[in-house]
């Protein structure tokens, strides 16, 4: 289906349950990005519990986290970023029962058809996928570690890959890592300033 608008999109995705329907146990509703007209689009992994309770992006300890990276605070993160995911549900926790369960290629899939039609109607100037997986699937990078702080060109954007902020990696460990992070938010923010 294709949309005339993001208000209209943002109706039928709120009440979305393709995957429930195919037989994923989801926790949650879909998560809506709040506001419209950003021209950023932030790409991450599945919203966590608290944004799956909240039905808002970026809500828990990882959003606060990015919103601290990225020096904005939570009206002008919400200002400036589209917010949105590879999917749009909490999937749970996994078996192992640490962390959160990591959405199937099949809800990736399911989803898609979302974040398509988000980045035709906005037309973001500026793409910032946080976490590995965004960054597989809508830039085709093998690694979310060698391409933070590298720029990318997508359908006429720029996009900057982040890590995930959730502090499940190690990756951030290491000092020379924070400081391609701190190189990716000085791109982010040099990009938003020309918007």
């Amino acid at each position: 289906m294709t949309y005339r608008s993001i208000t209209a999109l943002k109706r039928d995705q709120s009440t979305c349950r393709a995957c429930f329907e195919a037989g994923y146990p989801l926790e949650s509703l879909p998560v809506i990005a709040p506001g419209s007209g950003q021209r950023a689009y932030l790409f991450g992994q599945a919203p966590g519990v608290v944004e799956g309770e909240e039905r808002r992006p970026w809500r828990g300890r990882a959003g606060k986290t990015l919103r601290r990276w990225l020096d904005l605070d939570e009206s002008s993160f919400y200002a400036a970023f589209y917010c949105a995911s590879v999917t749009r549900c909490y999937p749970g926790r996994p078996a192992s029962g640490r962390g959160d369960r990591t959405p199937t290629t099949e809800e990736q899939r399911l989803c898609e058809r979302w974040r398509d039609e988000e980045l035709r109607l906005l037309k973001p100037s500026l793409v910032v996928t946080v976490g590995g997986l965004a960054a597989r699937r809508l830039l085709g990078v093998r690694s979310v570690g060698e391409s933070v702080g590298v720029r990318y060109e997508l359908d006429g954007a720029v996009a900057i890959p982040l890590p995930h902020p959730s502090g499940a990696s190690s990756w951030l460990n290491l000092a020379e890592n924070r400081a391609r992070v701190a190189d990716a938010v000085e791109l982010i923010h040099a990009e938003l300033a020309r918007r």
